[in-house]
């Protein structure tokens, strides 16, 4: 399935990495924040959640490496990019 749908069905977690002053600055209704340095030390967390995991950050690029430290675990995952445009799938779709 096309992570667009899936953002838009609410299929899966939005997990947005970037830092809490950031998520705090604006987010995806619904997102949690795990910030990318914090990842490997919660992956039990991050395997509990409602999968697949959408990551955003603010351009792609960390949630690009959250995406390919997760994979490499066997969690399922995608890179949303920014969580401007997740945040345009999940509101325009709903």
């Amino acid at each position: 399935m096309e992570m667009e749908k899936i953002i838009a069905a609410n299929l899966g977690t939005i997990v947005d990495v970037r830092t809490y002053e950031e998520f705090c600055g604006g987010s995806v209704a619904g997102s949690i924040n795990i910030p990318l340095n914090e990842i490997p030390s919660k992956i039990e967390e991050l395997k509990s959640l409602k999968a697949p995991l959408i990551l955003c950050c603010a351009s792609g690029g960390r949630s690009g490496q959250a995406h390919h430290y997760l994979s490499q675990l066997g969690i399922e995952c995608y890179n949303g990019g920014s969580w401007l445009n997740v945040n345009y799938y999940k509101s325009n779709n709903n």
